[in-house]
């Protein structure tokens, strides 16, 4: 898929989702740093080969969703939301699932990934092969962090 339709399609979904719980945005990264430290949104797109996509979404669930989600329980992450788009195969997402992390600003003494996965999974060579799995029905993977633009705040350039 041509690079411009792929930024259109990503844009599209980012469009069709509050930047915040309130509504409001988030202030300009200059504005936050200067008010304290501002969440960190970042924005995870998978598109997964034609045919696999519920063998993906359940290793998603068993393995990764589990750690996602105890990372948000110790105070890592604001939240954890994931995404299919609505439609297919028409050209306007070559993404087949998204997830949403939004990090906490400062968020210390949160055990890692890793401490995480140790603990959940005591089976680490079956969830090792589970995650190679996971990752092999995928034809491709980005990560996008955001910065929000809040309109309300921003100040134009000047011309």
């Amino acid at each position: 898929m041509p690079m411009l339709t792929r930024r259109i399609a990503v844009l599209a979904v980012l469009l069709t989702v509050p930047l915040s719980s309130s509504g409001t945005g988030h202030a300009p990264a200059a504005q936050a740093s200067a008010a304290g430290a501002a969440e960190v949104r970042t924005w995870y797109f998978y598109t997964v080969k034609w045919g696999s996509q519920d063998e993906f979404l359940d290793l998603f669930q068993r393995n990764h969703y589990p750690v996602l989600k105890a990372r948000m329980e110790a105070g890592h992450y604001a939240s954890v939301r994931t995404y299919t788009p609505r439609y297919h195969g028409d050209g306007r997402a070559d993404w087949t699932f998204a997830v949403e992390l939004v990090e906490r600003p400062g968020s210390t003494g949160i055990p890692t990934e890793a401490e995480i996965v140790k603990k959940l999974y005591p089976d680490q060579v079956k969830f090792r092969r589970e995650e190679q799995r996971r990752f092999e029905l995928l034809v491709a993977h980005w990560d996008t962090p955001l910065t929000a633009v809040n309109f309300d705040t921003r100040v134009p350039a000047a011309r």
